[in-house]
């Protein structure tokens, strides 16, 4: 087990290494169970994640004989990130598997820290395979991205910082992948205070711990595709998932729409840009936590690279889902004057026309006559039933999506 005294050195290692990152204390209130919420802004880590922490503090702590072969490792982005950087700054060889999805952001800036990328496998499990046999063929030394005690200590080096900056914390909520940071930070927590809970957050398309903690036993779940691609992770590390048993005290799933839901709100509340993985412990704070009341709540955001194309798209989606943004469909008489009348009488309800659709040659829509579709920016869901009955009233025939 990482004792308290392993993550006290693991800070002198990382003292001029890493930025120590901000807890938000401009704290957000959450007005349905008056917690109130402070934001550990590891996004703004150096490679935009944790991950550089426990990667450099598992380098730092290599032998002569081990830095000249090299190293290798497998990872989703973040910890490929902390990997190439921490064998920059020692001037050894980095060898990085990726899974062939993963974000093209991740992989060009590992890359660019000088790394050599091999993509292999659809999901993280499959690139951890990869680069074993890699492994046994070039001797490289393996940085395992969480189930290895440097590597936790390095992470527990947050729960540290959460201390100093808010020593009166009750809960401090952390994303779980395979469980390096969740147990790095619980370590910290419970070891200087355990009356401080402790919470950790899965997707529900790969509940890996979440499941294997329900069973007692480490247990790989296959799942399905997810935006939060940094924790899924099939099968949990045997020291993490004894660390987790030992100091966590529960663990919650988030589902994709909560977890786009809290990127939205980081972006648009707070203007920060999280990933998927680090937008998972907000989303759990405001839709899976209400047990908790009163409370003084750190809340970990892991990270914050995401590829802009899936953030566009995820943007997009919230607005639509939190009626902000609609399409509109109707048809209109195929004639001079038509559709005028129908975006002023639109325009009438206040709302802001974004683009404009105007078709002739639809199977479905017969000879004189147009379909419209619109997209249209509203206030929220009621601001688009008033213009929903408007048109209804003039005798348009509509459908929104």
């Amino acid at each position: 087990m990482i004792t308290l005294a392993d993550i006290i050195k693991a800070r002198g290692v990382l003292n001029s290494i890493i930025h120590k990152t901000g807890l938000m204390t401009d704290n957000l209130l959450d007005e349905t169970t008056g917690n109130r919420i402070f934001l550990k802004m590891e996004n703004l880590q150096r490679t935009g994640s944790f991950k550089v922490r426990g990667a450099y503090n598992r380098i730092a702590n290599l032998t002569d004989a081990e830095k000249g072969k090299g190293v290798i490792a497998a990872s989703a982005g973040n910890h490929a990130q902390g990997v190439a950087l921490a064998a920059k700054a020692y001037g050894i060889s980095a060898t990085i598997v990726m899974p062939r999805y993963a974000p093209l952001s991740k992989i060009k800036a590992t890359r660019q820290l000088g790394a050599n990328v091999i993509l292999e496998g659809e999901v993280y499990d499959d690139s951890f395979e990869a680069a074993l046999k890699i492994q046994q063929e070039t001797r490289a030394t393996f940085i395992h991205p969480f189930d290895d005690p440097l590597v936790i200590a390095g992470q527990g080096t947050i729960g540290l910082e959460i201390l100093e900056d808010l020593p009166d914390v009750e809960v401090v909520v952390v994303p779980i992948g395979g469980g390096g940071l969740i147990s790095g930070v619980a370590a910290a927590i419970k070891q200087s205070n355990p009356a401080i809970k402790v919470v950790g957050v899965q997707t529900r398309n790969v509940p890996s711990m979440f499941e294997s903690m329900d069973q007692q036993k480490i247990v790989t779940v296959h799942g399905s595709a997810t935006i939060a691609d940094g924790i899924a992770v099939k099968t949990p590390g045997q020291l993490t998932f004894d660390m987790v048993q030992q100091y966590v005290d529960e663990i919650v799933t988030v589902d994709e729409d909560e977890i786009s839901s809290a990127i939205l709100f980081l972006l648009e509340k707070v203007k920060t840009v999280s990933e998927g993985a680090g937008a998972a412990s907000v989303a759990a704070v405001f839709n899976k936590l209400s047990h908790y009341q009163n409370k003084k709540i750190a809340v970990v955001v892991s990270g914050g690279n995401i590829d802009v194309n899936i953030l566009s798209r995820i943007v997009d989606q919230g607005l639509v889902k939190s009626g902000r943004k609609v399409y509109l469909d109707t048809i209109i008489p195929d004639k001079p004057g038509h559709l005028w009348k129908l975006l002023q009488l639109i325009s009438s309800t206040g709302v802001n026309i974004l683009t404009i659709n105007h078709k002739r040659d639809k199977r479905d829509v017969l000879i004189g006559f147009a379909q419209v579709e619109v997209e249209i920016e509203t206030a929220d869901e009621e601001h688009i039933y008033t213009v929903k009955k408007l048109l209804e009233k003039n005798n348009y025939c509509t459908q929104l999506c």
